[in-house]
Formats: C-alpha cells, structure tokens, sequence
C-alpha cells in the first residue's frame, strides 16, 4: 500500500462514525478538477506499520476507518492491508471510482468492507471528459450493479461541476443509479485542482441549480441528497 496522507478525526465521511481517514496514492482517472490531484502518481508513501501503530493508539477514540484516495483498488495488497486493519476491529469505508470491479467484488464477497461509497462521474457518454481518461464505461456500470446486490451498506455520490455538469447529467446519472437508496450531490470546491489549475477560477453551484439536480435524480432513487 502507498499511502499519501492520512486524517485523524472526520465526523463527516463515515456516516454515523467517528473515523480516521487515509489516502492512497495513484488512480485510474485523471479528472481536471479533482481537489486530491496530488496523489494521481504513486510516489512516496508513508510507512505503513506507522499506519498501524496510529490506529492502535487511536482505537479507544474511532469506531471506524475510511480508505479514500486516488483509487485505493489500484493496489494489489489492499486486501491485506484492510484484514490487518480488521483484526482491530475497526469497521472499513472504502470510497471508489468503480473503475475496477474485478477488484471491488471480492472485498465485498469477503465481507472486508462495511461500506463503500462509490464516486459515479457522469453519464456514461460524459465519462471521458469529466473523468479524464475513456474506456472505463463497462466498469462503471458493473460496480454499480455489484454495490447494489453485494454491498452492506453504501452511497453512491457525485460532485456536480460548472460547465461539466447541467441537468441533462442528473438525468442521466439517475438512470445509471437507478434503484439505489440514496445518492449525495456534492458542491465542486475550487481548491488543490493542480491537474488543471484553471478550474481554480470556476464557481461552485448555487444551492437551486444542486437542489434542482436532487429532483431529477430523486425520480430514480430512494433519496437524493444535497451535502454541503
């Protein structure tokens, strides 16, 4: 595992959990706007019993872990790293790109993962310019199935973008997610964009233009949810 960054404490990204967070390095996509640009290569990590040993220390204070990224199904061991990280009993909150089902699937049907939150770019036909490579269409659809049948518990979520996103895409987002029972609208924040600095000068939504995305795509699942 490369592990770029971590966090201490969140009380936002494992719903219902005081967690500790960490940050893989390396990723299948490459979107222009993405706000964790830096940890696209896989460079340099942090030592990973020192990961370990942070956990341990901190047991008494979380009842959770988030594992973000990058992509964190980018790394072979990742299997590995989540049983030792369960045999301190610590629940597991994968957050992904679903770019890479083959690997998803078996977490779920090991039961390593307590909740996976899946990040869902665009409609299929948008993929490639929001998410920044194309091919990855088969594999999106397929780990969207795969949550849906096979997960514990989990979100799928989307970062709405000025100029990448407009009604049309919450549309056609709702039928990709169609059936699940909750989606999240997520605010673009204008920070860290290094892989393309210029989305720096772009305007997140106003809370009508997500609240009017919520409705479109709240025809197709349970609940659709603005998250600030």
């Amino acid at each position: 595992m490369i592990i770029g960054g971590i966090r201490k404490t969140t009380l936002i990204d494992y719903p219902g959990r005081i967690a500790s967070m960490i940050f893989t390095r390396g990723c299948t996509f490459a979107c222009p706007w993405c706000h964790n640009g830096g940890l696209l290569d896989q460079g340099d990590g942090l030592d990973e019993e020192d990961i370990f040993d942070f956990l341990k220390r901190r047991i008494k204070i979380i009842d959770g872990l988030v594992i973000s990224g990058g992509e964190p199904t980018v790394h072979e061991d990742l299997p590995r790293f989540i049983s030792e990280v369960r045999k301190m009993g610590l629940p597991i909150k994968l957050d992904t790109n679903g770019s890479l089902p083959d690997r998803l699937e078996p977490l779920l049907d090991e039961k390593l993962i307590d909740y996976v939150a899946m990040d869902v770019k665009a409609p299929l036909e948008d993929y490639a310019s929001v998410a920044g490579v194309g091919g990855f269409e088969e594999a999106i659809v397929r780990s969207i199935e795969i949550i849906m049948k096979k997960a514990r518990d989990y979100e799928f979520r989307t970062t709405f973008v000025p100029g990448l996103h407009d009604e049309s895409s919450a549309e056609g987002i709702g039928q990709l997610v169609k059936g699940a029972k909750v989606h999240y609208l997520q605010y673009f924040r204008p920070v860290g964009t290094i892989l393309d600095p210029g989305y720096r000068d772009k305007r997140r939504c106003t809370e009508e233009e997500l609240d009017k995305y919520a409705d479109i795509i709240g025809r197709y699942v349970e609940k659709a949810v603005c998250r600030i």
